[in-house]
């Protein structure tokens, strides 16, 4: 039975439980920044197919790049560190990895240091 809710809430309900983040738009994506950093932009996918997720990566970019190299069609690495992900509500991009980038995105854009790992 395909699946109906939008896979993109549980990544939202969890980006805002991170220390001082506020809820934006860029052009059609949420936005999640805390202090001048955005660290998650998430909406519909291209020409509104799918969705789309797009994380700041550090430390898990062997894991992206092999991904990309795996799923060309699902994951994309840019130059300046950012990773975008295209999932659909059939094929939702797993908890273990969006959990993981999404921590990591945040720490690495909002310069979360050990004191805000504390505070979660």
């Amino acid at each position: 039975m395909p699946r109906s809710e939008d896979p993109t809430d549980a990544i939202r309900r969890q980006a805002v439980t991170f220390p001082e983040v506020a809820k934006g738009t860029s052009c059609t994506q949420s936005s999640f920044k805390a202090g001048k950093g955005t660290f998650l932009f998430i909406g519909p996918g291209p020409k509104g197919k799918g969705f789309k997720a797009m994380f700041k990566l550090n430390a898990s970019m062997p894991q992206a790049l092999k991904l990309a190299a795996e799923n060309p069609e699902r994951f994309d690495v840019g130059s300046t560190g950012w990773v975008t992900a295209r999932f659909t509500a059939e094929k939702p991009l797993p908890k273990r990895i969006w959990g993981k980038w999404l921590a990591e995105s945040y720490d690495v854009t909002c310069g979360a240091g050990p004191k805000a790992k504390k505070a979660k």
